[in-house]
């Protein structure tokens, strides 16, 4: 199949475009900008355009049989108001645009496009499926409204299929890109109390995920890529520390998180419970439903 795909040079974009290249379909990905030191494969190409602004690269969108929308600006930074616009903007107006581009009948197209499990808000023990409802913070209307827009290309009779991401981990960046430093010269720990849950997912399973959903055009709707069993904050640190042999004993208090990162904040000092529950229904089976089966597949080989 020909696949197009906005965010593919981000970190879960480059590891899904090579997996998509190996199950042999053609990946175009937009970029803003060309440089020439852009990966050079088989079945992948490049295409200059920002997907922020209407232009001749939403022509291209109506020539291909999978849509997939990774872009957006990283919500890793303090929420100034300036940034929220950013961070709105980048995810709405993409997908409003993406939504655009597609042909008034675009019933042989399968629209994937990105949330985040951040859509709940933020809860303590009780379990989140997908029917769960949305959220209030601001993350979480982000994400309700980033579904909404996604959800208009059914409008053109196109298969939407929404995937909420847990923070993903997986070698040379995310989340754990930022962590592991940090317990390599013994500072890392539990954020806060370390009673806030955490859901999260390998790379290899997200990039599975989307190929078993891309393969069953029955199903169709929200989708939790996440591992079935998300662990509390303070036990991903001691995970972490335990297969780097550091320890994990140096917490970071929630009141100098609050203070440098301000409302971004919260959202490390909380989080969700939430569990894959339509994707476990649909028969997709997790390679590393453990944190230290993951950890120890990332960290240690």
């Amino acid at each position: 199949m020909k696949i197009f795909m906005t965010g593919g040079t981000g970190f879960v974009g480059t590891f899904l475009a090579d997996r998509l290249i190996r199950e042999g379909h053609q990946v175009t990905i937009l970029t803003q900008a060309i440089t020439g030191r852009e990966a050079k494969k088989n079945n992948l190409s490049y295409l200059n355009g920002d997907p922020n602004s209407r232009g001749k690269w939403q022509e291209a969108v109506r020539d291909h049989d999978v849509i997939i929308n990774l872009a957006g600006a990283s919500i890793f930074s303090r929420w100034t108001q300036q940034q929220k616009i950013i961070l709105r903007a980048s995810r709405i107006n993409t997908t409003k645009h993406l939504v655009e581009a597609l042909p008034d009948n675009a019933s042989h197209i399968t629209f994937f496009s990105t949330s985040a499990v951040g859509y709940y808000g933020f809860h303590e023990d009780e379990e989140l499926i997908e029917s769960s409802p949305a959220g209030n913070d601001f993350l979480a209307r982000l994400a309700h409204d980033w579904e909404a827009e996604a959800f208009r290309a059914q409008e053109k009779n196109a298969r939407v299929v929404i995937t909420r991401f847990g923070i993903v981990l997986g070698p040379d960046g995310g989340a754990l890109g930022q962590m592991i430093p940090l317990f390599k010269f013994f500072l890392g720990g539990p954020l806060g109390s370390g009673r806030q849950w955490f859901s999260w997912i390998h790379i290899q399973d997200l990039t599975e995920a989307i190929v078993f959903l891309l393969k069953h055009k029955e199903v169709s709707g929200t989708f939790n890529l996440c591992s079935p069993r998300p662990v509390r904050n303070g036990d991903l640190g001691k995970t972490i520390g335990k297969v780097l042999h550091r320890p994990s004993i140096l917490p970071a208090p929630g009141f100098m998180i609050r203070l440098v990162l301000g409302e971004f904040g919260s959202v490390l000092l909380k989080g969700q419970r939430v569990i894959p529950r339509r994707l476990l229904d649909a028969g997709f089976q997790f390679q590393y439903p453990g944190i230290e089966e993951a950890l120890n597949n990332i960290i240690v080989h």
